[in-house]
């Protein structure tokens, strides 16, 4: 028996067949080959249709059937979607307009708008976020701009709800999900209806809410004939990215982090005492595994500039290196890259940094001293650093962490970066053979009680690595760090 599990991002569709008794990957397939189109009609604009995601999507479970697996096998199927995304259908299920994705920043201005008129205090407490540029907030700009498309508008839901609807029939979204638009109500525990009342959202243009973890609809007779998936497979696992990436590495219990480090970085942490940031530089969401009896939720710091940061030092300072080559190069550097420090804040405005854009540099460079090591080093512990001065934040809210768990890519590939974090948050790093398509086949199967408990969900994740801080490496990086932060605050005045 296979579960299937699909991971909806901005710049691919990568879908996984887990073998449910064995609790491994028995293949998986990734669409498009080159990195997905997102539109950008305007600056700060990021829209990609919907329909290519499912595109994408049928063309990785056709790769997999005709690779010998029988998709007739699928018992089970769990979505990761990306986050914060607005999709609007109209009575047909077709969409009104292209999905406004996580990183279009257009519905910046009416989400302060409407932190002012509905009151700081009311939304820090009931809300833990302020509007924002979440889904809400898109949907009120389409409200404002594009009356017509509003007025055709059935169901608006998030990317994952989507998948779902294509899948069953039934359009549904999730308590998780209602909570990352920035319309779940956390001392009532229910839709905020202030919001949508704010916003002149109509409630029939809701959809119906089901659990994140357990039945959510069942597949249709047209999917076991585009597919192969039996007709009546149910859809029992559903959630955003970040929080899926958590659960996929077993972050389940109030303490734990899960962390990456792809072109952005994020660490999300579970906690169970509802607490916002009061800069909003931090964002707090219901955790997948939420309940009424276990209060979990997910507290996300995403950082715009890391991964990329590094890829830029690849392609413009060590061109002729491999990314591990550029490691050891960087690792022959001391602790400190020798007063050299790099802010990699180059990738548009930071939310960990109150929303300012402050850009990425180089501070005290000694054209004598510093060579191409010192920078590429430099680079590598100024994204740590960033890692750091969020995680500052996050324990600020209570979070403590002693373990941070990543699947082992992008930049926890690099020995040097992984240290020189763990050193500077005095935790230890475990890394997994993981990745968010893995993580939603498990969810599905737990949703669909063909495994009992977490327990036994996460019983054959594998832990490739563990990394514990650098003693000897603390005083020199504690110092550097204490100059950075101070950088930081002085890019801010």
């Amino acid at each position: 028996m296979y579960s299937l599990g699909i991971d909806v991002g901005s710049s691919s569709v990568k879908v996984a067949l887990l073998d449910i008794a064995g609790g491994k990957c028995v293949c998986s397939a990734t669409n498009p080959k080159t990195e997905a189109h997102i539109k950008a009609v305007r600056k700060g604009w990021a829209e990609q249709d919907p329909k290519s995601w499912w595109k994408y999507m049928t063309a990785g479970i056709k790769e997999m059937a005709a690779a010998g697996f029988d998709m007739g096998k699928v018992v089970s199927i769990g979505i990761s979607y990306q986050m914060h995304g607005l999709v609007a259908l109209d009575k047909d299920g077709e969409p009104v307009r292209d999905a406004i994705i996580w990183c279009d920043s257009r519905a910046v201005s009416i989400g302060s708008e409407a932190l002012q008129a509905i009151g700081y205090e009311r939304c820090m407490e009931h809300l833990l976020n302020s509007p924002g540029n979440f889904t809400a907030s898109k949907l009120a700009w389409v409200k404002r701009n594009e009356p017509d498309n509003y007025a055709r508008i059935w169901r608006f839901m998030l990317p994952g709800d989507y998948i779902a609807y294509r899948l069953t029939g039934e359009t549904t979204t999730t308590a998780t999900g209602m909570s990352e638009g920035i319309l779940w109500d956390f001392v009532d525990k229910r839709r905020a209806h202030f919001v949508a009342d704010y916003y002149g959202i109509e409630s029939d243009k809701f959809c119906p809410v089901v659990p994140a973890i357990g039945e959510q609809g069942r597949t249709t007779a047209a999917i076991q004939d585009e597919l192969g998936i039996a007709a009546g497979t149910p859809v029992s696992y559903r959630a955003g990215d970040q929080p899926n990436n958590a659960f996929s590495l077993d972050v389940l219990e109030p303490g734990e982090i899960a962390a990456t480090g792809g072109t952005s970085g994020v660490v999300y942490g579970v906690t169970d005492v509802p607490k916002a940031d009061p800069q909003s530089r931090v964002n707090t969401f219901l955790h997948v595994t939420a309940s009424a009896t276990e209060p979990r939720l997910g507290v996300l710091l995403c950082i715009n500039g890391t991964g990329i940061m590094n890829s830029w030092a690849h392609r413009n300072i060590s061109p002729e290196l491999s990314y591990p080559e550029m490691n050891e190069l960087a690792a022959t550097s001391p602790v400190g890259a020798d007063g050299l420090l790099v802010l990699p804040f180059g990738n548009g405005a930071e939310r960990v940094l109150a929303n300012r854009s402050i850009g990425a540099r180089l501070v005290g460079v000694d054209l004598v001293r510093h060579d191409k090591a010192h920078i590429l080093r430099a680079v590598q512990e100024g994204i740590a650093f960033s890692f750091r001065y969020g995680i500052d934040i996050m324990k600020d809210m209570g979070l403590k962490p002693d373990v941070i768990r990543a699947g082992k890519a992008n930049m926890f590939l690099s020995p040097l970066f992984r240290s020189t974090l763990a050193t500077l948050c005095d935790a230890r790093i475990e890394l997994f053979d993981t990745d968010g398509s893995l993580g939603a086949a498990r969810g599905a199967a737990l949703g669909a009680g063909i495994y009992q408990t977490t327990a036994e969900a996460f019983a054959t994740l594998e832990r490739l690595d563990v990394i514990e801080p650098e003693t000897e490496w603390k005083q020199p990086l504690e110092q550097s760090y204490s100059r950075w932060k101070q950088e930081v605050s002085n890019s801010l005045k």
